[in-house]
């Protein structure tokens, strides 16, 4: 048999010649080899492979797996990676458009034209003491499809993306160099089933390994725990393959917790073998409490050690009980977030240490779920998942949106009920996950897939898995779309539902139990809200939690270092800026939105007053006894006064403990602060509350001279010069001879676009209030003169607003502070206002913010629930967040005192319950670019101080908006009022 290129276009060929699967085994052949994790008998063959490369299959060599072809002038490629980013082809991003769209006219099944292919070359030596027993070949990840020749001969062929595919080559290799040969195609019919949102690459991205399989072997275990007698007696269930000769055979079983061993037998060796056995007492495994045993599995032949394995297991039960998903018998909750395998540098190319890293930020963060999306992800993210403690639902390798949609041909959708055409190929991706990953006690939820609508063929794979493993849930979000087979999921899974929408939909659905398996999408300056749907998981049991879209940005480095989107490297089509959706970026640098995300997720609730502390534990299985807590007194931005405490409370459970700062002083901004650290001394939870104040504006009784002609008006005092044109507003502020700003402060309306605003015609709805910011008309009104202090009044007229002006009053006093008083009453014939409030432009040299109030990262009135009253400082350079889509970013709330500084001068403003920020671009700049690179090189510093700003929002990044109650009112006045004044 050879290659047939026919099976690319052929999707009831998905492999050829491919080993059943089997789980994912830690094999050795000694115990001092598993000790020190270091196996001889598997060989990565990662590096450097010969490469050749053709833009379509009708071009590729036919010849290059011939064992003498010469392949020795041929460039060289790294194993693992993509054809895209190392110089073949094109990166592409695109959400749930198929990558050939607009450029062939192509229905499912067929493949396109424009087929990229690599062909690789791998020389290999082997010695005679390797080929003693069977050897096979795995690979872990290619993309899409690969076929396979050893020393010329034809091994096999095989599809699916994300899990892998073995095959036995012990026929076609010899002793000493054997050449290794893949052809790998861009596009197959399978690509129809791999349409998720993310970066279109192809190539071989994971590891390729040659296992060398020892005479007598462990082929496959299947390890199954089941809990009873009120979780105190846990039965394992262990089901072992064996391989090869198996005379004189056994298999040596220890259980260990830690170094002592609960559990040791000794079978025959035969090729199934079972064995149960009970554990008393157990120690159970959860996203809390990640407790592992140690499984050994020594497998003899004739009283010598063929091969060793060691195996966690994780005790633990997850079920569905009246209606409610349990871990261990306790109502979980997910506070999860979706997240692709992506690194900056190298695609789905991911080491583990870079994902160790990423998922030791969600236990930082208080995540802890995580849902594979959209694809069975490298073996050892499930190993972290076991060993750190996450829930995760583990994700077949299928989505289809782009075959159905209300304006796509109903014929087309995939994979409906074509069964004939599709159903093998879905349960092989299915069954491939399942054997894989089977054993891992992180893995909860069986995931038949993203965004593929339903079918008969969807409930077939729900039927497949639910006989494959009674013990976990089967979980698929598309029944929400097409509700003909109700069976399809054991939970009612939605995305993106408001929180208000949830509310109702389970109020009229008790069947299920409910989870958002995508919501509070945090594309760019997001996760506006996100407390709404927290406070549904309190009110009601069913509503078990969701998962964030997403962790980390998509983006990409390109050759000078700059990360890009899709659309940068000139691929078409393209989602573009749709993939820089993280919480944290590309790089891992944690954004902004993770403080409310932590707040949000945190499992210890606060109520806290001037006389007490209500603590509440939402703990399943932790005493807070475990935890430290810290009661801390601040009074204007400064610790005065803490107590360490260490509070006896169990799971569920509510207290009430005294408020040890009950008597404060209100003329000074005081608040308490309530932190818990674990062992690490790692903060996990916190809450605040703000003692009444009332800020007071107090002047020094000097007296001001006042200078007036036609055009200017003068106010000066000890040490200051205010100036005013008549016809501008106000020019110019002199402290010891330094002028503070560079141009006359202007009334500020409109804010630079979020994501989400763009994507709800913001731009369009608000047009009005861009003109107002930028060319309102200034008249003078009058000037008042006092002693020791003098009013300018100023109008200013709105273009296309209506009648009525913003009135602005300046009122200099004799110790140098300007207090401005601006007031307006907006019509309700017209949209509300996005901001109200005053933009400064300072010189660039005033680069150095240092201010009190809600911090330290920027934060908005619908997302300000994390953020702790205090005194931050930062560079302005340094406010500017990243976002791959420049944007509105670096506000503050909840601010009465900023000062802004060069080193020698500050310029101060003060207030009560302001919003502001720094940044070295006017909101105007930041709207007018589509990449960070785009703006200009800084020649100022901005300073926005708002009365109030329009939320964020966050549901959606398509259409939706922001909550009413986080919006400007367009029938009530607005009142800004501040003070500056130069030092």
């Amino acid at each position: 048999m050879n290659m047939n290129k026919e099976w690319i276009k052929d999707p009831k060929v998905f492999q050829i010649g491919r080993l059943d699967p089997k789980a994912s085994l830690k094999v050795y052949r000694n115990k001092e080899e598993m000790e020190c994790n270091q196996s001889s008998l598997s060989v990565l063959l990662n590096g450097q492979w010969k490469f050749e490369y053709a833009e379509s299959i009708e071009e590729t060599n036919d010849k290059f797996f011939e064992k003498d072809y010469d392949c020795s002038n041929w460039k060289n490629i790294q194993v693992p990676g993509h054809l895209q980013l190392q110089g073949y082809g094109k990166p592409m991003y695109v959400n749930q458009t198929y990558p050939w769209s607009a450029s062939e006219q192509i229905v499912p099944g067929e493949i396109p034209h424009y087929n990229q292919v690599g062909s690789y070359v791998r020389y290999v030596s082997l010695n005679n003491e390797q080929l003693t027993n069977k050897v096979h070949i795995r690979f872990n990840g290619v993309e899409s499809a690969f076929a396979l020749w050893i020393n010329g001969y034809f091994v096999g062929y095989s599809e699916d993306s994300f899990t892998p595919s073995t095959f036995d080559i012990s026929e076609f290799i010899v002793e000493g160099i054997n050449k290794i040969a893949v052809q790998v195609y861009r596009f197959c019919s399978g690509s129809w089933l791999e349409d998720q949102d993310f970066w279109r690459f192809s190539g071989i991205f994971r590891d390729v390994e040659l296992l060398f399989i020892p005479k007598t072997s462990l082929e496959d275990l299947k390890v199954v725990t089941l809990l009873k007698e009120n979780y105190t007696m846990a039965t394992v269930n262990l089901d072992f393959s064996l391989a090869g000769n198996l005379n004189n055979s056994e298999i040596k079983v220890t259980l260990y917790n830690g170094l002592e061993i609960v559990k040791q037998i000794s079978l025959k060796g035969e090729k199934e073998v079972h064995v149960s056995f009970d554990v008393n007492n157990p120690k159970l495994w959860s996203a809390e409490s990640a407790y592992l045993y140690q499984l050994v599995v020594e497998v003899l032949s004739n009283g010598q050690l063929s091969e060793i394995c060691k195996q966690a297991i994780g005790i633990r039960e997850f079920r569905i009980i009246n209606g409610i998903m349990c871990i261990n018998g306790k109502r979980i909750v997910f506070h999860g977030v979706n997240r692709h395998e992506f690194s900056p540098k190298t695609g789905r190319v991911i080491s583990y240490e870079e994902t160790k890293r990423d998922l030791q930020i969600m236990k930082e963060n208080n995540i802890n779920a995580l849902r594979t999306s959209h694809y069975p992800n490298n073996t050892f993210v499930y190993d972290l998942c076991d060993e750190l403690g996450l829930y995760c639902i583990d994700e077949t390798n299928l989505e289809t949106h782009g075959t159905w949609s209300d304006s796509f041909d109903p014929s087309l959708f995939l994979p409906d009920n074509k069964e004939e055409q599709w159903l093998d190929n879905v349960l092989d991706r299915a069954n491939s996950m399942y054997e894989r990953d089977k054993n891992h006690p992180s893995i909860i939820i069986w995931s038949l897939g993203n965004e593929s609508r339903g079918g008969s063929v969807l409930q077939k794979e729900a039927d497949f898995l639910r006989e494959k493993d009674n013990t976990r849930v089967i979980h698929y979000e598309g029944l929400s779309h097409d509700r003909r087979y109700p069976n399809t999921s054991d939970i009612e899974s939605q995305m993106y539902t408001f929180a208000i929408d949830c509310e109702k939909f389970i109020a009229e659905h008790t069947e299920k139990p409910f989870i958002l398996c995508e919501y509070a999408h945090s594309m760019g300056n997001s996760n506006g809200a996100l407390y709404k749907y927290i406070e549904l998981e309190k009110k009601l049991p069913l509503y078990q939690g969701g998962f964030i879209w997403d962790f980390a940005d998509q983006a990409l480095y390109d050759d000078e270092g700059v990360l890009r989107y899709g659309g940068d490297f000139k691929e078409r089509p393209s989602d573009y800026d749709f993939c820089g959706n993280g919480i944290v970026f590309a790089d891992r640098t944690i954004t902004p939105k993770m403080q409310e995300i932590k707040y949000c997720y945190q499992y210890i609730d606060f109520d806290i007053n001037e006389r007490i502390i209500t603590i509440t534990n939402r703990y399943l299985f932790t005493n807070l006894n475990q935890f430290n807590f810290s009661i801390e007194l601040y009074c204007d931005g400064k610790l005065k006064e803490h107590v360490r405490k260490v509070i006896e409370l169990k799971p569920d459970e509510t207290t009430v403990i005294d408020n040890p700062f009950n008597n404060i002083d209100n003329h000074h901004r005081c608040h308490v602060v309530v932190r818990v650290y674990d062992e690490k001394n790692h903060e996990i939870a916190h809450d605040q509350y703000l003692y009444p104040y009332h800020q007071q504006m107090t002047h020094a009784h000097s007296k001001v001279s006042v200078i007036e002609d036609y055009l200017n008006i003068g106010v000066v005092g000890n040490g200051f010069a205010i100036k005013f044109a008549k016809n501008k507003g106000l020019t110019s502020m002199k402290y010891d001879d330094e002028e503070m700003i560079r141009v006359m402060p202007r009334p500020q309306f409109f804010r630079a676009s979020t994501n989400n605003d763009v994507e709800n015609k913001y731009g369009y709805r608000y047009a009005a209030w861009l003109p107002a910011s930028m060319f309102a008309i200034v008249k003078f009104v009058k000037i008042v003169r006092n002693e020791e202090s003098c009013e300018v009044h100023f109008d200013y007229q709105l273009p296309n607003l209506g009648e009525e002006n913003v009135h602005v009053i300046y009122t200099v006093y004799g110790d140098g502070e300007v207090v401005i008083d601006m007031s307006y009453m907006p019509s309700s014939k017209y949209i509300e206002m996005p901001a109200f409030g005053m933009m400064f432009n300072l010189y660039r040299e005033y680069d150095h913010v240092k201010y009190l109030g809600f911090g330290p990262e920027e934060n908005y009135i619908d997302r300000n629930k994390g953020a702790l009253l205090g005194e931050y400082e930062y560079d302005v350079l340094e406010n500017v967040t990243p976002y791959l889509y420049p944007q509105e970013c670096g506000n503050r709330t909840k601010v009465n005192h900023i000062i802004i500084s060069n080193g020698k001068n500050d310029f101060i403003i003060k207030g009560e319950d302001l919003e502001f920020s720094a940044l070295p671009y006017t909101p105007f700049e930041l709207e007018n670019v589509k990449h960070q690179d785009e703006l200009p090189v800084p020649y100022q510093t901005v300073v926005c101080v708002y009365e109030k700003q329009m939320g964020i929002a966050g549901d959606d990044t398509w259409g939706a908006r922001t909550h009413d109650e986080f919006l400007l009112s367009n029938n009530e006045k607005h009142h800004l009022r501040l003070s500056i004044k130069g030092k």
